[in-house]
């Protein structure tokens, strides 16, 4: 069973940072395209950002572009949100998510396994 692991959440002030690490024990992430994405209480989940298996093709939300971004540590198999630049819209649920499949867009529906999910919170 393929599990996925995300920590790093917390509460911080607007204009902080965060980083996010999505981990997975027993099989190698670097074989998958990794995808990011939030939900916030009332709201639809969003994706936030994608990074294909290679590491060579990224995306990411509009309203995260130029203050978030996504890598990837194969050594420690691990893929990381770095958030900088942090408002109160950003709060959310975090969802880690691993595409089995040839990666092809940054959608929920295009993922296979999920996460638990760590809880950001924006807020003075």
């Amino acid at each position: 069973q393929l599990q996925l692991v995300e920590s790093g959440g917390g509460l911080v002030q607007p204009g902080g940072s965060l980083r996010l690490s999505c981990s997975a024990s027993g099989f190698r992430l670097d074989y998958f395209g990794i995808g990011w994405f939030r939900q916030a209480p009332g709201r639809e989940r969003e994706a936030v950002s994608c990074v294909s298996a290679g590491g060579i093709s990224t995306d990411y939300a509009d309203s995260v572009k130029g203050r978030f971004t996504i890598s990837r540590d194969n050594a420690k198999n691990t893929v990381f949100l770095q958030m900088n630049s942090l408002k109160p819209e950003d709060t959310a649920v975090y969802y880690c998510a691993a595409d089995k499949g040839p990666y092809s867009d940054c959608v929920s529906d295009e993922f296979d396994y999920w996460g638990q999910g760590t809880q950001v919170t924006v807020s003075s």
